[in-house]
């Protein structure tokens, strides 16, 4: 019974061995507060402009960070908002460039329905720091896509996030 136990013991601690000599991939997080500094600068942009929405920031996976509403703001803002950041982390565009690359290419119509989460409507921005994405935030609400991301935009701004050029 020692024998096993001691060869075991021997077998984990040269497979630990291994296991530390592999160099895991390093990724830059977007911290929460960021986020909330985003999104409620969002909001705040649109409520100057007149328009009540809700925004959302995702991590570069598309899990929501930090989202928040106007309280005047339709309850549809809430998914919009969520759908518009994760389709602009997920495929590292703009929601509006994406919607636009839809309408004028047929052939590539059916990334709309990749999967239930994925919105093309303008208002999602990815968000990118130091040439990097890590994340996206959603804006919708406003009556128009470019108002939308105006407001995403402001998100952006606030915390520093690399701008995009406007197209």
């Amino acid at each position: 019974m020692r024998r096993v136990m001691f060869g075991s013991v021997c077998c984990l601690g040269i497979m630990g061995g291994a296991w530390a000599q592999v160099e895991l991939p390093k990724a830059a997080l977007l911290p929460h507060s960021l986020a909330q500094q985003a999104v409620t600068a969002a909001v705040e942009q649109c409520e100057k402009d007149g328009y009540m929405v809700a925004a959302a920031v995702v991590d570069r996976s598309g899990v929501v960070v930090a989202q928040t509403r106007h309280y005047r703001a339709g309850a549809h803002t809430v998914d919009s908002s969520k759908r518009k950041a994760y389709t602009s982390a997920s495929l590292r565009e703009p929601t509006q460039k994406l919607a636009l690359l839809v309408a004028k290419t047929p052939a590539i119509q059916s990334l709309q329905h990749m999967n239930e989460q994925v919105l093309l409507l303008g208002g999602g921005l990815p968000i990118k720091m130091a040439g990097e994405v890590i994340g996206g935030i959603g804006v919708g609400g406003a009556p128009g896509a470019q108002l939308d991301e105006r407001c995403a935009r402001a998100g952006l701004e606030s915390i520093g996030a690399d701008r995009y050029s406007e197209e």
